[in-house]
């Protein structure tokens, strides 16, 4: 299964902690936990285990839609600034890769809606 970005960004706000804790990190350095708040890896977490439980069952139905339009709301409630560049580009090769596991043809996809495959969320996508 294709690794949720919001578990590796989890596991880099955890290192970081563990390093301020050591002192091997200089409490001016230690932004992560202000750039992934607790809400909004919760959030983002829980969203993506949606989409996983739902997307072999919703073939060929915009199979994504839901996912991106609920990243879409923790992204309002995060002042519209929950995801980065870095993350919108992680969030969506995450749906790629999540697609493709479940047997779903995301270049086929893209093509019958007149898109690139690096398009498919773009529809829906305010992040």
């Amino acid at each position: 299964m294709a690794s949720r970005p919001s578990a590796r960004w989890r596991a880099r706000v955890d290192e970081k902690a563990t390093e301020l804790a050591a002192g091997a990190q200089d409490p001016s350095d230690a932004f992560l936990s202000e750039l992934f708040p607790e809400s909004l890896l919760a959030a983002t977490d829980g969203a993506l285990q949606a989409f996983e439980s739902e997307v072999g069952t919703l073939r060929g139905r915009d199979d994504e839609q839901r996912a991106v339009l609920a990243l879409n709301e923790i992204n309002e409630d995060h002042d519209g600034a929950g995801y980065e560049t870095e993350e919108r580009e992680q969030l969506c090769l995450y749906i790629d890769q999540a697609l493709t596991e479940h047997g779903i043809d995301v270049a086929a996809m893209a093509a019958r809606r007149g898109i690139s495959r690096t398009e498919i969320t773009d529809d829906w996508r305010d992040w």
